[in-house]
């Protein structure tokens, strides 16, 4: 039995075990049935081109936990921001972990997707919200959406402002020898409402793991959400991170991206500005080796006149690493007055490594401000000379000049101390220790 029908199979026994009388029964059914039909994604599709799963439905994963696992906080506190306060939601194996997580808050819904399902006073919501817009063609958002259980659910009422950054943590103990992980978040910053999360997924063995993961983000009128994505796993976890944007007028939602770890990754990022005056911000930094695979998605649809999209991503591929970048943009007709501004920039330091990129373009008004770039290139031999020749040892010489080209991602970084956590993991992935801070 292959990977996907091993998956279909399962799903009654899931919805069995979580109550076909939900409110979300005929959603889940409906996805699981897009699922079967569609399958995982192949080649063939132009969307994933460059990017294949074959080797991961080849693997025998465990679709639930046997059994429940216990983390010691000091076996995991290196992966918390924990150089300020935090609340932290935490998963273990998919399960909430109660004593891992610190979710007191003030008068802001921090909790799991799953009360958040099945309580009575959330149901209003989650009609609203729940599954609005994620992608119905999407085969393996429907296959998150079909076993949607856990995950972390983030409220942020009108006005309010959270007294400090949200952690949204998940772990892979190891203890099932291939684990299959699909968490779902769901985040709404309400009118004027602000906050900061940072998201990771950490496996802690060396034994396989595959997350599906979906979160859909809605920002509502003048909110504001500013999102980091810590990408730093062992070289056995692949990630598959979908995340679906709605922004409405006047609201600012920036996404930082950082991705150094993990044997396969596709981060598929999608915008959708329906209002006026909006600002979307999509950054990210890729520095892999090995035979690492890293593969950027993104969409920013304009929907609506006067509103701004900024893009700029970096990539430092080395060894038999591959890259990929595509980046697609929408202006509709009505869109009159946008800026649309999208970068793509890639080192190459191994004549063995890839990457392959794809700026996209697609403008139906004429009155707009729109631009793309794409450059793959090597050091700057005359710089590196230069850095050389005042004293700097060539691999120190070579790592300024990679954070030099990184700087303009790190620099947008609102969060003090998790830019310091990110500084240290670039120098650690070049392999070098440097004084200073960008």
């Amino acid at each position: 039995m292959d990977l996907k029908e091993k998956l279909v199979s399962s799903f009654l026994a899931f919805e069995n075990s979580v109550d076909v009388d939900h409110p979300v029964h005929d959603i889940r059914s409906e996805a699981i049935k897009n699922f079967e039909t569609k399958g995982f994604p192949s080649k063939k599709e132009e969307a994933w081109k460059y990017t294949s799963l074959n080797t991961l439905q080849k693997i025998d994963f465990s679709i639930f936990p046997k059994k429940e696992s216990m983390l010691e906080y000091r076996d995991v506190k290196k992966y918390f921001l924990h150089e300020i306060d935090t609340f932290k939601i935490v998963f273990v194996d998919g399960v909430y972990s109660s004593f891992l997580s610190e979710t007191t808050h003030d008068g802001v819904d921090v909790c799991l997707m799953s009360s958040a399902l099945n309580k009575p006073m959330y149901k209003q919501i989650i009609d609203v919200y729940f599954n609005k817009i994620a992608s119905k063609d999407d085969s393996l958002t429907s296959l998150n959406t079909a076993f949607s259980r856990e995950g972390a659910y983030i409220y942020i009422p009108k006005n309010k402002i959270p007294k400090k950054p949200i952690e949204i943590v998940h772990f892979s103990t190891g203890n099932e020898a291939a684990l299959l992980l699909q968490p779902r978040n769901l985040i709404i910053a309400e009118e004027n409402a602000e906050m900061q999360i940072i998201e990771r997924h950490q496996s802690l063995t060396a034994n396989e793991v595959f997350t599906n993961s979906v979160t859909e983000i809605f920002a509502a009128k003048n909110a504001n959400v500013d999102y980091y994505k810590v990408q730093n796993d062992l070289t056995t976890a692949s990630l598959i991170d979908n995340t679906y944007i709605d922004q409405k007028d006047g609201s600012v939602v920036s996404v930082h991206t950082f991705s150094f770890g993990g044997k396969l990754t596709r981060n598929n990022l999608n915008f959708y500005q329906n209002g006026e005056r909006i600002d979307s911000t999509m950054k990210g930094v890729t520095i892999i080796e090995e035979k690492q695979h890293v593969d950027h998605h993104t969409l920013v649809h304009h929907i609506q006149p006067n509103c701004e999209s900024h893009q700029d991503y970096k990539g430092i591929y080395g060894e038999n690493a591959t890259g990929v970048f595509n980046g697609k943009i929408i202006v509709d007709k009505i869109a009159q007055k946008t800026n649309a501004f999208q970068q793509n920039n890639n080192i190459l330091v191994s004549d063995r490594a890839t990457i392959n990129t794809k700026p996209q373009l697609e403008i139906f008004a004429d009155d707009v401000k729109c631009s793309h770039g794409c450059t793959i290139g090597q050091l700057d031999e005359e710089a590196l000379f230069y850095l050389q020749s005042r004293g700097i040892p060539k691999k120190e010489a070579r790592a300024l000049l990679m954070y030099a080209f990184a700087n303009n991602v790190l620099e947008s970084v609102r969060i003090p101390e998790l830019k310091v956590r990110i500084n240290k993991l670039i120098a650690n992935k070049l392999g070098v220790r440097l004084g200073f801070d960008l």
